[in-house]
């Protein structure tokens, strides 16, 4: 009798199963090409022609100085525009700080000067090293030699597309 409870006991447990199981499931990321401004975002660098005589009549070059690099995912198509500036009203104008004497300036997209950058033109920016990206910005004055002397500025916004 005592077997027969011993029996129905054994009977009442379940017996293991095999622990070995397979599944498999899946793991996806979406990575999103893109670019990053290093350095700031709030200044991409500055256009400095430089101190001249009130008489000089000469023409006056600079390149964009560097206030920030760009880093772009490899193949990126980057583009930028500019404004006109602040005093546009007969192209792009330095103004007199105390005053409201101007003098035009020009800006061009190559070091030639060669390739004219015009107000909110879209222009592709060519690059070699995507993490080391700058703005191709040059900009030429034609010094009129005639105008009150002080210091003369503009503040321009630049537009990055990708």
């Amino acid at each position: 009798m005592w077997f027969r409870a011993l029996l129905a006991c054994a009977l009442a447990v379940p017996l293991p199963l095999s622990a070995v199981t397979s599944q498999s499931f899946q793991v996806s990321a979406t990575i999103t090409a893109g670019c990053l401004i290093v350095g700031g975002s709030s200044n991409y660098g500055a256009l400095t022609y430089g101190s001249h005589s009130a008489l000089a009549t000469s023409t006056v070059t600079t390149a964009l100085t560097a206030g920030v690099t760009l880093q772009c995912t490899p193949g990126v198509a980057l583009s930028m525009s500019v404004d006109g500036g602040l005093h546009s009203s007969t192209g792009r104008n330095l103004q007199l700080n105390s005053g409201s004497a101007r003098v035009a300036y020009q800006l061009f997209r190559d070091a030639a000067f060669s390739q004219s950058l015009g107000i909110g033109q879209s222009v592709n920016v060519a690059y070699s090293d995507a993490n080391t990206i700058s703005l191709p910005i040059y900009g030429r004055v034609q010094l009129p030699g005639n105008q009150p002397g002080g210091t003369y500025s503009d503040t321009l916004q630049v537009q990055l597309t990708w």
